[in-house]
C-alpha cells in the first residue's frame, strides 16, 4: 500500500464519523477494498432506530441499483460463454415484447439507450405504496411502446434490468437469483451478499428510515421486501464489504475478477454521457466520471429506507462502498468528500516525522477543527465540510510544540504563531491556533454547560 494511502483512510473514517452525527442520521458503514482486500470496514450509528440495536460492519443493507452491475457482469459471462451476444436484440430470447422493444440490443438495455419507460406506469413499488412488480406484471408493460426513439440518448431505466433478468433465466433455465448466486456471486468471494430479500436466518441487517418530515420524526421502514421481477435491477442486499469487493474486481486491471479483462474494459468505458449533469457517464451496468483527474467507475443505489454509493478508482486499485440507512441518507455527499480527502493525500503525502503526531480533532464553543498532518504540512481542516479541506489553513511546525500559520484565507490567521499545550504527563490538552484555544470535546461540552444551562 502507498505511504499516503493509509493515512488518508484512517481520516476518511474519522470525518465520516463526524458527519453522520452532524446530519443526525441513523447509521452508515463504509468499507474500503485495496487489490483484492478489504483494508478497512467501520460502521456508525444504528441498525434500527426503534430497537436501539448497534449498527456493525457484519449488517447488510439494500444496496438498490448497485444490482445492475451485478445482472451486467452476469450479462458478461454468458457473452464470454458464447451463450449470447451484445447486438442481439433482446427479443431473441423473451418472447411476446412490443416490437419496437423486441428490437432493442442487449447493450442498449444495459447501457440504458434502449428508450424504456423507466418505472413503469405506477411506480410505487419505489415507495412503498404497492408491491415490486413480479414477471408477468412486468412483462405486461414490455408489451407497451418505447418511451422516446431506442439510441438516442441516455434514458434510465430499471424495467431494463428486470428485462434482462428475464433474457438471463430464458438462457439459462433456471431462476434469476439462483443463477447469478452460483455463477457470480459466490465465485466472485462474497459470502454476505443476497439477490434478493429474505436472508438466511441470522443474518443482520439494517432497518431503512424515513426522513423527519413529513411526519416530525424519523420512521423505520423494514426493507425486506421481495423484489419479485425487478431483482436484476434492485434486489441486491449486501455488507459494504461484499460490495466493495465486488466492484474491486471490476477494475480493468484487477489481478482477480469473475470477468476477462476485456469485459471488464467494455463494462467500465464510457458508453453514453448523462444528460444534463457536468461529468458522468454511463457504461454497461455501471456510471463513471472523473474526479480530479481520477477516472472512476461504480454505481448508485436507492431503495426505499437506504442510500448508497460505491466507487471504483483503477490507477489506486481502489474500491470505496458507503451505504446509509435512511432516504436522506449521505452517501452520495460523503462519497464526494471521500474523494477529496483522497486526492489530499496523494498530492501532498504522508506526513513526515516532525508533523506525524499533530493530530487530534479540537473543539471551541463555534465547532471543531481537525488537525491533519500531510507531508512537511498540518492542516487545519473543518469536519463540516463536504470536502474538509476547503479553504484550510496550513501550519509549518517549528519545534516539538510551535508552529505558524503559513497559509490561510484572507479571513484567518496567516501568518500568526501556533502551539500545543501540554499537561504534567506531557499529554497534549489544547492548542492555541493563533488566539484561538481549541480543547477536546469534553472539556468544551462542560463549560458550555456550565455557562449556559443555568437559566434552565
Amino acid at each position: 500500500m502507498d505511504a499516503w494511502l493509509r493515512p488518508a483512510i484512517a481520516y476518511i473514517a474519522e470525518w465520516l464519523d463526524y458527519q453522520v452525527t452532524l446530519a443526525r442520521q441513523p447509521g452508515c458503514i463504509i468499507a474500503i477494498a485495496h487489490r483484492g482486500e478489504i483494508v478497512a470496514e467501520h460502521a456508525f450509528g444504528v441498525a434500527n432506530l426503534a430497537t436501539g440495536e448497534k449498527l456493525t460492519p457484519r449488517h447488510r443493507f439494500r444496496i438498490a441499483s448497485h444490482s445492475k452491475s451485478f445482472t451486467s457482469a452476469g450479462i458478461m459471462k454468458l457473452r464470454e460463454q458464447k451463450k449470447l451476444r451484445l447486438d442481439d436484440p433482446v427479443g431473441q430470447y423473451v418472447s411476446g415484447l412490443n416490437p419496437r422493444v423486441a428490437e432493442t440490443t442487449i447493450t442498449q438495455v444495459l447501457s440504458h439507450t434502449a428508450g424504456l419507460m423507466r418505472d413503469g406506469v405506477d411506480s410505487g413499488q419505489f415507495i412503498d405504496t404497492r408491491p415490486y412488480l413480479n414477471a408477468k406484471e412486468l412483462m405486461a408493460e414490455l408489451r407497451m411502446p418505447v418511451a422516446i426513439e431506442p439510441g438516442t440518448r441516455f434514458k434510465y431505466s430499471n424495467h431494463g434490468f428486470g428485462l434482462l433478468g428475464l433474457v438471463i433465466e430464458a438462457i439459462t433455465g433456471e431462476p434469476y437469483p439462483v443463477w447469478i448466486k452460483r455463477e457470480i456471486i459466490l465465485p466472485a468471494g462474497l459470502r454476505e451478499t443476497e439477490p434478493n430479500a429474505p436472508l438466511p436466518k441470522g443474518a443482520a441487517f439494517a432497518r431503512g428510515h424515513t426522513r423527519k418530515l413529513p411526519f416530525g420524526e424519523r420512521c423505520v421502514i423494514p426493507g425486506d421486501n421481495d423484489t419479485h421481477a425487478i431483482t436484476s435491477a434492485a434486489g441486491f442486499v449486501a455488507t459494504a464489504a461484499d460490495t466493495a469487493r465486488f466492484f474491486n474486481q471490476l477494475a480493468p486491471n484487477a489481478k482477480r475478477s469473475v470477468l476477462s479483462v476485456a469485459s471488464r474494459r467494455e463494462m467500465t468505458r464510457h458508453h453514453w454521457r448523462v444528460p444534463q449533469s457536468f461529468e458522468a457517464y454511463y457504461g454497461l451496468g455501471v456510471n463513471a466520471g472523473k474526479t480530479d483527474g481520477w477516472d472512476w467507475f461504480g454505481h448508485g443505489g436507492g431503495f426505499q429506507g437506504y442510500l448508497s454509493r460505491t466507487v471504483s478508482i483503477p490507477a489506486c486499485e481502489l474500491s470505496i462502498s458507503i451505504l446509509s440507512n435512511s432516504i436522506d441518507g449521505g452517501a452520495p455527499f460523503w462519497m464526494d468528500g471521500a474523494l477529496q480527502i483522497l486526492r489530499a493525500f496523494k498530492t501532498r503525502g504522508a506526513p513526515t516525522r516532525r508533523t506525524r503526531d499533530w493530530t487530534g480533532r479540537w473543539w471551541t464553543i463555534w465547532g471543531a477543527s481537525d488537525l491533519v498532518p500531510m507531508g512537511d504540512r498540518v492542516l487545519v481542516a473543518n469536519p463540516q465540510f463536504n470536502n474538509p479541506f476547503m479553504d484550510a489553513g496550513e501550519i509549518e511546525v517549528t519545534g516539538r510544540d510551535t508552529g505558524k500559520i503559513v497559509s490561510a484565507s484572507g479571513y484567518a490567521s496567516h501568518g500568526e504563531p501556533v502551539r500545543r499545550v501540554r499537561d504534567k504527563r506531557g499529554k497534549v490538552t489544547g492548542v492555541w491556533l493563533a488566539g484561538a484555544h481549541v480543547r477536546p470535546a469534553g472539556v468544551v461540552a462542560k463549560e458550555i454547560g456550565r455557562k449556559y444551562t443555568r437559566g434552565k
